[in-house]
């Protein structure tokens, strides 16, 4: 069996603060530590359950938040960097998918560092007339390559999300959000426990699990926040402007809708 584990930044146990999210920012390099340590224990957990191939994709903002030095050998393979034609690489040669640090969609209440993509620029996305955040964007795009989603961590927002969007999915909720900037955390050693216990159980009821798969072709709206240009609708021709602040167009797969909708 194949894993490939999905691990953005927000939703990683111990973060909670803008500053422990960015280079250009103060605390980046707890940020970074804590991230790797989550990966570390997910990865253990998901070779306990018997794994055969484990890899990581550091997916948060440009890809530079992983310590390369400090993964353990349970990650076969650490992706990093920009890909450009895909969003995951190699995708569709995995089993399973976890979705490792992820947050709520924009505007969850009392979620840790919500947000959809980006909080510069983006309010909301609909996927079929339905707002999504990234939880559902990303198992969309496995789903579309026939990989099911079968663990997420994060605050309890998040994992409610996905609860309601993926009922058979496992989930580790490492910290109770309080506010956008605030959190109620389990210490290191329990997060990191609840982590290992949960890709192992995920792996155990992956019979249960299926892919996401949205009617075609998909609806794909996004909703700017104020004052975010527009596309170039000679450059897109095919995309149709609601308002001044939000735009539709239709796409074959998730995937395409995303990278159509930049």
């Amino acid at each position: 069996m194949r894993v490939l584990i999905i691990a953005d930044i927000e939703g990683i146990s111990g973060v909670y603060a803008v500053e422990q999210t960015s280079p250009a920012l103060s605390r980046f390099n707890e940020g970074r530590d804590f991230m790797t340590a989550d990966i570390n224990a997910c990865a253990a957990g998901l070779k306990a359950a018997g794994v055969d191939f484990v890899a990581a994709r550091d997916c948060h903002g440009n890809s530079y938040s992983v310590r390369w030095e400090n993964i353990s050998d349970d990650v076969d393979e650490l992706v990093c960097g920009e890909i450009y034609t895909d969003r995951f690489d190699s995708l569709e040669t995995y089993d399973a998918v976890v979705l490792l640090g992820y947050h709520a969609m924009a505007g969850t209440h009392k979620a840790v560092l919500e947000h959809s993509m980006s909080s510069k620029e983006i309010q909301n996305y609909w996927i079929n007339g339905e707002k999504v955040g990234e939880v559902a964007i990303d198992a969309g795009i496995a789903g579309d390559k026939g990989v099911p989603v079968i663990m997420v961590s994060g605050d309890d927002k998040v994992c409610k999300e996905a609860k309601e969007l993926l009922p058979w999915i496992e989930t580790a909720e490492v910290k109770r959000g309080l506010s956008s900037f605030g959190a109620a955390m389990l210490p290191p050693q329990r997060a990191h426990k609840l982590i290992f216990d949960t890709a192992k159980k995920a792996v155990e009821n992956f019979k249960n699990a299926k892919p996401l798969v949205y009617n075609k072709p998909i609806k794909f709206r996004v909703d700017l926040v104020e004052r975010i240009p527009l596309p170039n609708l000679h450059n897109h021709p095919d995309i149709k402007v609601i308002d001044g602040r939000s735009y539709e167009l239709e796409a074959e797969t998730v995937e395409k809708a995303l990278f159509k909708s930049l």
